[in-house]
This record gives structure tokens, sequence and C-alpha cells, in this order.
């Protein structure tokens, strides 16, 4: 059985009819909620509908089925709201949904890895961002141009190099990126 995680004072609040905690999850999740439904066809009613809908299930699923947190409560919050999306979304195109009561707790484990590589994810697009804002400001605009759909050869058109030198200095600049995030989390690992 894995540990309970800190955020289980989430659900507690929620039992509780904690108004300060319940205050916490509109404050702190309502806008990710509402981008969530707004980039995948929906309005903000819908969000609106859909975030209250899941904290209700989420709430029976504490009270009656005895949930318990094993991971934080934003990836799983968000998770059940998508989830709660895209089955309003199969109903709405006439398409079967599987429409289960234990749906939260069939969610079982892939869940909580699903939420634990979120926040996994989350962590090295952070680390990612910090070491790129430290690569020279010429490292930045050519790793920032060659991600875009452009082809490479009218990017280096653009920045009067060649070909060649695009692709080399891309190659120096993305090095030196990864070396120092390799260096970084080696450095984390150390304090661990």
């Amino acid at each position: 059985m894995a540990k309970q995680h800190e955020d289980q004072y989430y659900l507690d609040g929620l039992l509780a009819n904690d108004s300060n905690v319940i205050q916490k999850i509109y404050s702190r999740f309502s806008s990710k909620v509402k981008r969530l439904i707004v980039s995948n066809n929906g309005t903000e009613d819908d969000a609106g509908d859909i975030f209250q809908e899941s904290l209700i299930d989420i709430y029976n699923q504490a009270k009656y089925k005895g949930l318990k947190l094993t991971c934080p409560f934003e990836p799983f919050f968000l998770l059940v709201c998508k989830r709660k999306w895209l089955n309003h979304l199969k109903k709405k195109s006439n398409l079967q949904v599987t429409n289960n009561d234990d749906d939260l707790l069939s969610i079982g484990e892939d869940v909580f890895q699903q939420a634990d590589q979120l926040l996994e994810e989350e962590e090295q697009s952070k680390l990612y961002v910090m070491m790129f804002e430290k690569l020279s400001e010429r490292c930045r605009e050519i790793i920032s141009l060659t991600l875009t759909e452009e082809h490479q050869e009218k990017i280096a058109e653009r920045l009067n190099v060649t070909y060649g030198y695009l692709r080399k200095k891309k190659s120096e600049c993305v090095g030196s990126l990864m070396q120092m995030i390799k260096s970084e989390i080696k450095k984390r690992d150390e304090q661990i």
C-alpha cells in the first residue's frame, strides 16, 4: 500500500466541508480546469460544471469508498476533470461511454503513476527553462528558432549565417544546454 500523501488534507477538508480548504481548491485549480476545458472545445460554463462534478465525485469517493491520496492533489484532480470532460464529449458525439460509479477507484494505480509522471515532467521543464536562461543570447535565439516549423535554411538566411554554421552552432548550444542540465541534476542528486 502506497504512503498517504500530504495533500490528503484537501480530501479531509472536502469531507469536513471546510470553507478554507474548498476556497483554496477553487483559487488554485479553477483557472487550470477552465484552460483545460476551453482548449478542448468547451465553454467557461462547461468548465464550472466539470469542476463542480469532479469535486462531488472525489467527495463521494472519499466519503463512501475511503479514497486516500497517495499522490499530489493537483494532477489527480486535473486528471479526474479531464476524464469527466472526455466522457462528456463522447456523450455529446453519441459514442458509447463507459459510465461507472466506481470510475475513480477503477482508475487505480495508473492515476498515481500519471500524477507522479506529470510532476516529474513539470520539474524537468522548470529545470530546462532555468538552464536555457543561462545560455548565451545567441544560443537561446538559435534553439528557439530551430524549434519552430520553419526550415533551417530559412532560419540561417534570417540570421545571416550559412546553413552549415547554423547546424554546427545549434549542436554546440544544445550540447551546452544538456551538459548544464546533467550537471545540475548531478548536483541535486548529491544533495539528497
